[in-house]
């Protein structure tokens, strides 16, 4: 079977019925997308790594919890990415003020630093793409995605 992808680039949704069209062209976007971000953050610093790192150096400390629910994404996707940064000296696990139970993440130094040094350059490299778009499609793509995102939220999916 054919990735939506190859189908979105080939024309072959032209042929399905509108939903499925939407469908196919959405998945193909998100698959293409999210490899357009991999590759265009090569010095270790993935987009999921990129984020996490930009909400501690904007937020603060946080709980694996709160990172998890901001980022949308798993607590084991949270632990996966903390135990990487941490292993890159960028983040450290801190236990709470006031609740043993609890640990905290936050920012190192030499995170402060990364987030400090990267993160305006490659969100306007990441942003690029969108220069693609004239500023009234920008705009109509940015309403559309936030109702998709509330009608999942609707619908109990986490986004």
């Amino acid at each position: 079977m054919e990735r939506a992808e190859e189908r979105a680039e080939h024309g072959a949704v032209e042929e399905l019925d509108p939903c499925r069209r939407l469908i196919e062209l959405a998945a193909g976007f998100s698959a293409a997308f999210q490899r357009w971000l991999d590759s265009s953050t090569s010095d270790g610093l993935n987009f999921p790594r990129l984020r996490l790192l930009e909400q501690l150096h904007c937020q603060g400390p946080q709980m694996m919890r709160a990172l998890a629910d901001d980022l949308c994404l798993t607590p084991r996707n949270v632990t996966a990415l903390v135990d990487a940064l941490e292993a890159d000296g960028l983040v450290k696990r801190v236990p709470h003020e006031s609740d043993r139970r609890v640990t905290m993440i936050e920012s190192t130094p030499a995170g402060n630093a990364a987030a400090e040094e990267t993160l305006g350059p490659k969100l306007d490299a990441i942003g690029s793409l969108f220069d693609d778009l004239s500023p009234d499609d920008r705009d109509r793509f940015a309403d559309i995605l936030t109702q998709l995102l509330g009608a999942l939220r609707e619908r109990g999916e986490r986004a």
